[in-house]
């Protein structure tokens, strides 16, 4: 078994999770609480962060409950892919992008079809995306999964980019697994 890292240069998009939605977005805490999840995983680890707000004049900032890194790529967009030259001048080739947000079958689906398009690994969180219409999540991901995208949930996540539990890290990820789990 080979100990080499299947997550090579990561990144975490943040697709649109915006004030304006809460109250639109089935399961919006969730979302929220994934993501933030994964901002702490990307503080531990390093992992570079790029999010966006679609039209933030109308719809308004990200939630107040996420802080981003003071080193996130942060852009606002009208496009609905997060693919936009902000971004992708500061995303590294050949990146291994996981992606949580909104909506399943709008930005986050273009998103990730671009990407792949563009030779990326992407990592969509289930536990991380949603959409107005619940009805629309499992045809999105069908969608990404037989793109090309690996779906998977933010626990197996961040145990696979941690790798192995001898990492100095491993005490700070394991800890932060338990208080979510306890939060549920």
């Amino acid at each position: 078994m080979s100990a080499e890292p299947r997550i090579v240069r990561p990144a975490l998009f943040i697709c649109d999770v915006q004030e304006r939605f809460q109250k639109a977005i089935y399961n919006f805490p969730a979302v929220v609480a994934t993501t933030r999840k994964l901002l702490s995983v990307a503080e531990i680890l390093s992992v570079p962060v790029f999010a966006t707000t679609q039209n933030q004049r109308a719809l308004g900032g990200t939630v107040s409950d996420l802080q981003l890194p003071s080193d996130a790529i942060v852009a606002d967009k009208s496009l609905f892919s997060m693919c936009i030259p902000e971004i992708l001048e500061k995303l590294d080739e050949k990146s291994t992008v996981t992606i949580v947000g909104i909506e399943s079958h709008i930005c986050v689906l273009q998103t990730t079809l671009d990407l792949l398009d563009r030779g990326h690994k992407v990592y969509v969180i289930r536990d991380g995306v949603s959409s107005c219409n619940p009805q629309e999540i499992p045809t999105a991901l069908g969608r990404m999964q037989q793109a090309g995208a690996i779906i998977t949930t933010s626990e197996s996540w961040l145990f696979e980019l941690m790798r192995d539990s001898s990492r100095p890290e491993f005490k700070a990820i394991a800890a932060l697994v338990k208080e979510n789990k306890q939060r549920i």
